[in-house]
């Protein structure tokens, strides 16, 4: 750039701070040169002085002084983008069911990890590196699922809608919907499950208990659920709703019923003289399957259902199950 530029703050980058639009819009900018543009008046918002801390709003204009080649350099996308191709971005291709302006909605497979962690070397949060807009921005996760658990996962395109999605979750004015196949049949057919759950270290990782209320770390967990259909008394197909969003909630509360989630490594514990179902694999039967939430930006609801992962696919086939009731 050899001249001076006017840049409009958009809708999507309310409230962000100067020094952070700066480095999506020009990554190539040292925060020491950003500085030194700002107290030299070169830079400025609406015409005044500013400061790397100052909050942007929409439609205010910034005052971009010439820089060199290296210093406006474009967001730089990853050796996966979309238009380049490459394993990340067929795989997130594959996953999606859901594409607007400011919301992306993958059906999750099981085993694949949202964020990284130790010994991971591939996971949704690093893939969506190959799906940076045009102004550089990445995919932001807005919420988790376990990595064994499968199903729906929300991933706002932009700032603004990634603020506007959290605050969803947080008012809780979300519907998630998972189905579970578990060991044994509930003594009610429908119920709430309202307990206190603690985080504990484990030699095989964190591990959730339900505990007193009171109990240091304790966080307060409500999950609805209903069965859908059993088989004899042996496995259960259950719909549950967690109210609130705690660490392996679901997970917990089934085994508290003492009708544990088929596949769970965590909270399994088997009699001796209760034998896997044959013919099925022995991986979590936990999917979200589906989850209604107010869209970030219309004034609309999104509404979306995602298809059961191959292994429940195979035990709803074994148990005559129908993989496309809807209630």
């Amino acid at each position: 750039m050899t001249g001076v530029e006017q840049r409009k703050v958009d809708p999507d980058e309310t409230g962000m701070r100067l020094d952070r639009w700066f480095k999506t819009h020009y990554p190539g900018l040292a925060f020491g040169k950003l500085q030194k543009l700002l107290r030299s008046g070169q830079i400025r918002v609406d015409g005044g002085r500013v400061k790397s801390d100052t909050r942007v709003q929409p439609g205010q204009t910034i005052r971009i002084p010439p820089m060199g080649t290296d210093e406006k350099t474009a967001p730089v996308t990853s050796g996966n983008s979309g238009a380049q191709g490459g394993p990340d971005n067929e795989m997130l291709s594959k996953m999606l069911i859901h594409e607007d302006a400011k919301v992306f909605v993958f059906n999750k497979p099981a085993g694949l990890a949202v964020q990284g962690g130790s010994g991971l070397s591939q996971h949704i949060d690093q893939m969506l590196e190959s799906w940076r807009n045009k102004k550089g921005e990445k995919p932001r996760l807005v919420h988790r699922l376990d990595r064994e658990t499968s199903g729906v996962l929300v991933v706002a395109r932009t700032r603004g809608a990634a603020q506007a999605l959290t605050a969803s979750f947080r008012k809780r004015d979300t519907q998630k919907t998972y189905w579970a196949l578990v060991k044994g049949v509930p003594a009610r057919h429908e119920g709430r499950i309202s307990t206190w759950v603690v985080k504990e270290q484990t030699p095989d990782g964190d591990r959730m208990r339900v505990c007193r209320h009171g109990e240091k770390g304790a966080d307060h967990a409500v999950s609805n659920y209903r069965v859908i259909e059993r088989a004899g008394q042996n496995l259960s197909w259950l719909e549950m709703e967690p109210y609130t969003g705690r660490t392996h909630q679901l997970r917990v509360h089934a085994a508290y019923m003492e009708c544990p989630i088929l596949g769970d490594s965590k909270y399994f514990e088997a009699d001796h003289n209760w034998d896997f179902p044959g013919g099925m694999q022995k991986r979590l039967h936990l999917h979200a399957r589906r989850i209604v939430i107010p869209h970030p930006d219309n004034g609309t609801t999104i509404d979306v259902t995602a298809e059961l992962p191959p292994h429940m696919v195979q035990s709803w086939n074994i148990l005559g199950y129908d993989k496309d009731y809807e209630e």
